[in-house]
């Protein structure tokens, strides 16, 4: 059974930094591409980052040049460098795992979903 446990969330100060780790489980880690996306209150859920097998990797405009996706395979685990965070980046964010060779950003293409750790980013 496909586990995916988030951690690291948390409150941060504008143009500081956090981490968000994923702990991946019951599923062959390296067969998969993995991503993050984020969901704010009112809004819909956005791809924030993926991460394919080959290690090519995918980011939202909104993110690209201060977010950075990496996977560690010999941990079967998944992080997100936040660097430089905006209020507005401010949302649950979830880990996810897709078999879907190229998933890329597209919510759908994903199949198995953590239960989501919260970053609140004040100015």
């Amino acid at each position: 059974q496909e586990q995916l446990v988030e951690s690291g969330g948390g409150s941060v100060q504008a143009g500081g930094s956090l981490r968000l780790s994923c702990a991946a489980s019951g599923f062959t880690y390296d067969d998969y591409c993995m991503g993050w996306a984020r969901q704010a209150p009112g809004k819909e859920r956005e791809g924030v980052a993926s991460i394919d097998r080959d290690g090519s990797t995918g980011y939202a405009d909104s993110v690209r040049g201060r977010f950075t996706i990496s996977r560690d395979s010999a941990k079967n685990t998944l992080h997100l460098q936040m660097n430089s965070p905006k209020p507005e980046d401010t949302a649950m964010y979830y880990c996810a795992a897709s078999s879907v060779v190229g998933a890329g950003l597209r919510s759908s293409a994903y199949t198995s979903w953590g239960q989501g750790t919260q970053v609140t980013v004040s100015s």
